[in-house]
């Protein structure tokens, strides 16, 4: 049997995965719809069926050659049968924790990376893989899959103009097919099919966008390397204080740049020696900037994650966060002992480290996207260990994390706090246990948070009334007040023998803005609500500081009051229009 070439045209083969794109885009909606309309089941075992459909005939398009197309039939299967898995691990989409996309990601990183492993294994015809094969083939993998998209977009956007061009004549068929979920999803998976094909028939042309966007991409490199290394130079001046003010978003941040830095790195180093010849020195110096701040920033970004971790304890995103600066961390390690060992000539051991790295990258996403690993189970038991040791106490705990972004493992948790020897707790976590929607429960403990320490935010007047709970709770929805940190920022005068209210804010951050006035009137239903917002005149700029002043310290001196004003408005065949006017 003579083994045909993989550069040899196969003109059938547009139209195979054109067919196989249709079947699976119908397949997946006979699954996913039960045969009709937009509405998606939410059976696990039902969308298992679509994901695996989907997922199979993708990846069976993206690696199908006539040599060894066996091969190719049985990766597409068990990739499919990888994710399908998850999806149907992760239960109803409706109950699912915040892990279960990460897992989905997890198992999608996994086939991305395996994809061009085994594109090369099997042109090999063994396990054997050349850098520049594999890195040929991810990057080639990379741009038909953008490339696809982006045909999908345009057949979608032909689809709509002909419809509306038939419509124009009363034919209406096109028009009313659009409207059909059947439909979309057949023209999707036709269209992405036959990009595949008519990509893969066309390896100059790939090959030559391949190179246009690495071209691109490794022009930036300079840039982002300056940038890493003067922010990481700025450091020691500035410390590391401010990066911890922040912290929720410091190491997101951070990871960024670490991605960032590795695609822009290896865009100029190419898949060989050669690649990395052709580039000029500015793109191989920024290159090098690059491979130095990596580890650096995988360094800070893992002790941000830390703090947080040692501050709140664990939560699942907190621990993918710890595997994220991991894997950054290894990349950045690897890349600096390069540049130490070969200095220019770092690229030589940068690539292999690439390819080892990349395999270990796979086999951890792999084992992250099964329920192997529970990351819901190891937050639950630290929660609830923080919280029976004393470290957080009951009034501070995150209830609604642990019942709604835990899954199985948190709300188990708290059927066992039910019966805690706590009655705080008992009664949390029984308030937890009932609630329904997770923001009626954060929201209960926001305004429990806003009323603890609500006399020593706001200012009251009359001296020392007591204010109503309800206009406490009105006042922490409407405005800023219940937030720590804005002592003598709020002043209230409580009208009580008309039901009224006036809320006067200074805003902390702006010494010189007007005050905002809002008006507050109790409710029939014993609530308070806010009845009008008032608008403060402006002042001419050069005085607007001075009369700021001036109303602020009048109403910490308690001088606020209503006044009935006259104004005029313009009315149009009896009816108001517009806003009043002096």
């Amino acid at each position: 049997m003579v083994e045909i070439s993989t550069e040899q045209p196969w003109r059938m083969r547009a139209g195979l995965l054109a067919m196989l794109g249709a079947a699976a885009g119908l397949a997946s909606w006979l699954l996913l719809t039960d045969g009709g309309g937009w509405r998606y089941t939410e059976e696990p075992s039902r969308i298992a069926g679509a994901t695996f459909v989907v997922v199979a005939a993708i990846i069976f398009g993206f690696v199908l050659e006539l040599r060894r197309a066996g091969w190719a039939a049985l990766f597409a299967l068990v990739s499919g049968l990888v994710v399908a898995s998850v999806a149907w691990w992760n239960g109803r989409p409706d109950q699912w924790s915040d892990v279960g996309p990460w897992r989905l990601v997890s198992a999608g990183l996994a086939i991305a990376i395996a994809a061009p492993l085994f594109q090369v294994a099997r042109d090999q015809g063994r396990w054997l893989l050349p850098y520049p094969e594999v890195h040929r083939h991810a990057w080639t993998n990379v741009v038909i899959w953008c490339a696809g998209w982006l045909f999908v977009g345009i057949t979608w956007l032909l689809v709509f103009l002909l419809a509306a061009l038939f419509e124009l004549i009363g034919i209406d068929l096109l028009k009313d097919m659009i409207d059909e979920s059947w439909f979309a999803h057949l023209l999707t998976g036709a269209a992405f099919g036959s990009a595949i094909g008519l990509l893969r028939e066309r390896e100059r042309i790939v090959g030559a966008l391949r190179r246009v966007a690495t071209a691109i991409l490794s022009v930036l490199a300079p840039v982002l390397g300056a940038g890493l290394i003067i922010f990481l130079g700025a450091l020691p001046f500035t410390g590391l204080e401010p990066l911890w003010e922040a912290t929720k978003s410091t190491t997101p941040i951070l990871l960024s740049c670490v991605i960032g830095g590795l695609i822009l790195a290896n865009a100029v180093i190419g898949e060989s020696a050669e690649d990395e010849a052709d580039e000029p020195s500015p793109l191989r110096y920024g290159a090098m900037a690059l491979a130095a701040s990596l580890l650096p920033l995988g360094v800070i970004a893992a002790i941000s994650t830390g703090l947080r971790i040692d501050q709140y304890g664990f939560t699942p995103e907190r621990l993918w966060a710890v595997v994220f600066t991991g894997v950054a961390t290894a990349y950045g390690l690897a890349y600096l002992v390069a540049l130490v060992r070969r200095r220019k000539g770092w690229a030589e051991l940068a690539r292999p480290a690439n390819l080892r790295l990349s395999i270990g990258l796979c086999g951890l996403a792999l084992l992250l996207s099964t329920p192997l690993l529970s990351f819901n189970a190891i937050s639950a038991r630290d929660q609830i260990a923080r919280l029976n040791s004393g470290r957080t106490l009951p009034e501070r705990f995150d209830w609604a994390a642990l019942r709604f972004d835990f899954g199985p493992p948190g709300r188990r948790a708290l059927e066992r706090l039910k019966s805690s020897p706590n009655p705080v707790v008992r009664a949390k976590a029984t308030e937890a246990l009932a609630a329904t929607d997770r923001w009626a429960l954060a929201e209960k403990v926001r305004v429990a948070d806003a009323r603890e320490g609500f006399a020593d935010r706001v200012r009251v007047y009359p001296a020392g009334a007591a204010l109503p709970p309800e206009l406490i709770d009105a006042i922490t929805r409407h405005s800023q007040c219940g937030a720590e940190g804005d002592h003598e920022q709020c002043v209230v005068r409580h009208q009580a023998e008309d039901g009224r209210a006036v809320l006067v804010h200074f805003p902390k951050n702006c010494p010189d803005c007007a005050p905002a006035v809002t008006s507050l009137r109790r409710l029939p239903s014993g609530g308070w609500g806010q009845h009008i917002e008032a608008t403060v005149p402006s002042s001419p700029p050069e005085d607007q500081k001075r009369a700021t002043a001036r109303q602020k310290a009048a109403a910490l001196r308690g001088e606020i009051e209503v006044r009935r004003v006259e104004r005029s408005q313009v009315f149009l065949g009896g009816e108001p229009a517009g806003q009043a006017f002096e």
